[in-house]
Order: structure tokens, then sequence, then C-alpha cells
């Protein structure tokens, strides 16, 4: 099972699916990057993973804390909400996310005024009321 499908199972599905697979039950303490016994791997051990990835696949200088802020900016722009980014990234609170990723916002923006304009529009009545209200 990949960490993708084992983050939205509830915990107990996710244990046995993770028992049905033969794969060490999820704890706590558990780390991101492990060995398969769980112990903690050398610390540049994944940063030279990632190195070599990159390379093989021809993008040459692309951190692996890139692929994290790829990651919440797809997200946002996806219209995740900013709080599920912010504990999916494991921020302590959402300004820290919201301040780093503001680029995203403006595109954001202007999709919640579309968002609201096609409210309006679906309900003629809401829409007549308010066009009565800016003519007075």
């Amino acid at each position: 099972m990949g960490a993708t499908s084992a983050g939205v199972l509830p915990s107990s599905k996710a244990s046995k699916a993770l028992r049905l697979a033969d794969l060490p039950p999820i704890t706590e303490n558990d780390l991101v990057f492990s060995h398969w016994d769980g112990s903690p791997l050398l610390p540049d051990s994944i940063t030279h993973a990632w190195v070599k990835l990159v390379r093989k696949c021809g993008l040459n200088g692309v951190r692996l804390h890139d692929a994290r802020h790829t990651y919440a900016t797809i997200m946002l722009k996806q219209g995740v909400h900013p709080k599920i980014v912010q504990e999916r990234l494991g921020h302590s609170t959402i300004s820290t996310t919201l301040d780093t990723y503001s680029h995203v916002a403006p595109g954001l923006q202007q999709a919640a005024a579309m968002a609201f304009d096609d409210i309006l529009k679906k309900d003629s009545t809401l829409d007549k009321q308010l066009t009565e209200i800016l003519q007075n």
C-alpha cells in the first residue's frame, strides 16, 4: 500500500491493509523514511537517492524540498482547503502555510469570486433582490 492510501484510510483499515501486505504495523513513532524494520536511515541517504532520481529524470538541480513546495502549490491550486494543506505539511499554524504560499492566493481569490458569481446567477430571486438594492 502506498503512503497516499495509508494516509486517507482510517487507522484500523490502514493497519489491516498493512498486515495483509505483510508490512510492519504503523506506530506513532514511525519515520517518513526508514529501513524495512522501522529503524532510521542515515540522514543523507534520502537526499542522495533523490539526487540520483532527479538526475536520471534529467531534472538536475531539483531539491527534495522543491517537491514539497510543488505538492503544496498543486493542492492549493486544486482548491484543497489551506487547513488541510497545513496539516499534511506538518506546519504548526495555518499562517505559516498561507504566508509561504501566498503567491497561490491571487488565483484562489479569483476562483472564490467566480464561484460566488455562479451562485448568484443560479439563484435568480437573490439576483433580482440584489439588483433592486443596488439600483435604489
